[in-house]
């Protein structure tokens, strides 16, 4: 009689260690899943900045070429305004205003005039409101 009881009580551990095994390899699986999923993000993260960094640099030239104007500017993918390499599939929108200033010299009285820009470039990868959505905004001021 014992050895009947002793066999059931084996079987039943076997199958709990089996159980249990089964859920850390499911808890692992889903871990592991979620790492790569966030390495992911991280990556396209930084792949937006760079991507508004280009939207400053532009602006930063159109600057330099043409001093005292306004502008704006949309990179889309697809398109002949597109961005190259791994900065493709980013939407980069670019605007930048423009201000004078003028300051009366002590020694004179001339009027120095100095311009001054606000620059902001949002680039942007996916839907609004998906989990592969990611903005990057980058802000500058230049004179």
């Amino acid at each position: 009689m014992r050895n009947t009881i002793q066999r059931g009580f084996s079987l039943v551990s076997a199958i709990f260690l089996l159980v249990v095994l089964a859920g850390l390899g499911a808890l692992m699986v889903t871990f592991s899943t979620a790492q790569n999923q966030s390495l992911a993000m991280d990556v396209l993260g930084s792949r937006a900045y760079q991507a508004a960094h280009a939207g400053v640099e532009w602006a930063a030239y159109n600057i330099a070429v043409n001093p005292g104007a306004a502008g704006a500017t949309t990179f889309v993918p697809g398109t002949g305004t597109a961005l190259g390499g791994n900065l493709a599939p980013f939407n980069v929108a670019v605007n930048y205003d423009a201000n004078v200033f003028n300051d009366a010299m002590a020694s004179g009285g001339a009027v120095g005039s100095v311009w001054m820009y606000t620059v902001t470039a949002t680039a942007t990868y996916g839907s609004v409101g998906t989990p592969n959505y990611i903005e990057r905004v980058v802000t500058a001021k230049m004179r």
